[in-house]
């Protein structure tokens, strides 16, 4: 599925069709219990049908639950972005050009694989402007559901766009399945696309359930019970947090973060290691393992086994970040997120926020997390800090080395003081997660200063241009409007 003349709306639709027929063999089955569309093979008829409505929104869910956290899968986020920034190193005898092309800084237009996240997201933005387009339309769902899926159906959206347009700057704006609209699209300004991004979010927050609903779209979970793998509207509410502070309005970011923070009734921060499973009261919004008898990917990927790492598991946490933690911090020192494996003379150190990988578990206890309530913290203190609130910045920013077993901030009581001991803290907390760190580099205007020492350390040279991913060069031949990004 390419973005711009390989995709009409006849092929969007009979993709939707066939990836609700796909239902997964797994142990895990909440997310697409609901039924499938079996019968029609017309897109309209998904959409006027309460179950198979939920189908198709559940599919997405799945497919980015189902694809490898190493190729062709949205969650690769929390490992090619680590390469290319200061987080890990990769095996001196790995001979993948991919993996050595993310961690030099040296992607090519050609070079990027399955791995290229143009590739992997833009599908998705179509999948989802086609059930906007649907659910629009549909004139037979309950009205609770339609306004659940067409909620979540514009948080997806906004999600989306929030990783193409940090990872490739402007990129173009498909809201629609119109075939002759997409196939002219040239890329459009960043600010126009944080205003799509800010305005589905918005729409969302109007239309999701304030809990947690299951895989019907509709149906509450009993209290303390629930599945947080379907978006509600705090999930909305954390990610506009998150736009706010990315585009510097940093009142707006720290009214969203406040809303989340303060909805104790749903959200705790939690002891370390309760912080990655299935019932985390961090949790904001997790994907749901769906492969048969396994638990997350990012533990299958970064637990290294007892003899190193090697061709299948080539990547371990980098000097760089293990030299930031501070002494008594247990998120490195407790063994709770950071464990190691000795080889001869060498230790090997590798994340452990996930610590089952292994493939014949019988049940899942782990669920991938894609947003959380630290971050959320995280992003008050820095809009507050922003605004020279210090002592509510520092209070905030408390939490979380409080929970790390450090004692609170006691830097210079000022803006800029501060704003560096939160960026620290970010790199800390939010290692290996969702690409975080290279985002942060990027948006505080740090990437060269750091990359210009970390690169030349991985064998490559640093470029500027190389902070923003390449568009594929097949993306380039099909897109008449396309210009490349600078260096590449």
């Amino acid at each position: 599925m390419k973005i711009m003349n390989a995709i009409n709306i006849r092929y969007i639709k009979g993709a939707l069709l066939l990836v609700c027929l796909c239902v997964l063999h797994s142990a895990c089955t909440k997310l697409v219990e609901a039924d499938a569309p079996v019968t029609s093979i017309n897109g309209e008829n998904v959409y006027n049908d309460n179950a198979t409505a939920a189908a198709v929104l559940n599919s997405i869910y799945t497919a980015m639950s189902q694809k490898g956290i190493t190729a062709d899968g949205i969650t690769a986020l929390s490992l090619f972005p680590a390469l290319s920034a200061d987080e890990l190193s990769l095996y001196g005898a790995s001979t993948d050009p991919v993996y050595i092309a993310y961690y030099r800084n040296a992607l090519t237009n050609i070079n990027t694989g399955n791995t290229d996240f143009w590739k992997i997201i833009y599908p998705l933005v179509f999948t989802t402007n086609a059930a906007v387009e649907g659910l629009s339309a549909a004139t037979g769902l309950t009205q609770a559901v339609k306004q659940q899926l067409s909620g979540e159906a514009r948080f997806l959206r906004a999600f989306f766009y929030f990783y193409l347009l940090n990872l490739y700057g402007d990129v173009p704006l498909a809201l629609s399945t119109d075939y002759s609209v997409n196939a002219l699209l040239s890329r459009t300004p960043k600010d126009k696309v944080y205003q799509q991004i800010i305005a589905d979010l918005k729409e969302a927050q109007s239309l999701l359930a304030d809990t947690y609903v299951m895989a019907d779209a509709i149906t509450p979970y009993p209290p303390s019970s629930e599945e947080r793998v379907r978006p509600n509207k705090w999930a909305a509410t954390a990610l506009l947090a998150r736009v706010y502070l990315y585009t510097g309005d940093y009142v707006n970011a720290e009214k969203q973060a406040t809303a989340v923070i303060s909805n104790t009734g749903l959200y705790d921060i939690m002891p370390l290691n309760n912080t990655f499973l299935k019932e985390s009261r961090e949790a904001i919004w997790q994907l749901q393992p769906v492969r048969t008898g396994q638990n997350t990917q990012d533990a299958r990927l970064f637990m290294l086994p007892d003899t190193g790492p090697n061709g299948l598991f080539p990547v371990y946490l980098g000097s760089h970040l293990l030299n930031s933690f501070e002494a008594g911090d247990q998120r490195r020192f407790g063994g709770n997120w950071i464990d190691s494996v000795n080889i001869g003379a060498a230790t090997y150190y590798y994340p452990y926020k996930y610590k089952l990988s292994t493939t014949t578990a019988a049940t899942i206890l782990e669920y991938v997390m894609v947003l959380r309530l630290a971050e959320q913290y995280l992003i008050r203190a820095e809009a507050r800090a922003q605004q020279n609130n210090i002592q509510g910045a520092g209070t905030d920013l408390d939490v979380i080395r409080h929970r790390a077993g450090l004692p609170g901030y006691n830097g210079a009581p000022e803006k800029n003081a501060l704003l560096a001991a939160i960026l620290h803290e970010r790199q800390v907390e939010l290692f290996t997660e969702w690409g975080h760190r290279w985002l942060d580099l990027k948006r505080t205007g740090m990437v060269d200063t750091r990359m210009h020492t970390i690169t030349p350390q991985k064998g490559g040279a640093w470029k500027s241009t190389a902070q923003q991913y390449p568009i594929p060069a097949s993306e380039l031949q099909r897109g008449p409007n396309f210009i490349q990004n600078a260096g590449y």
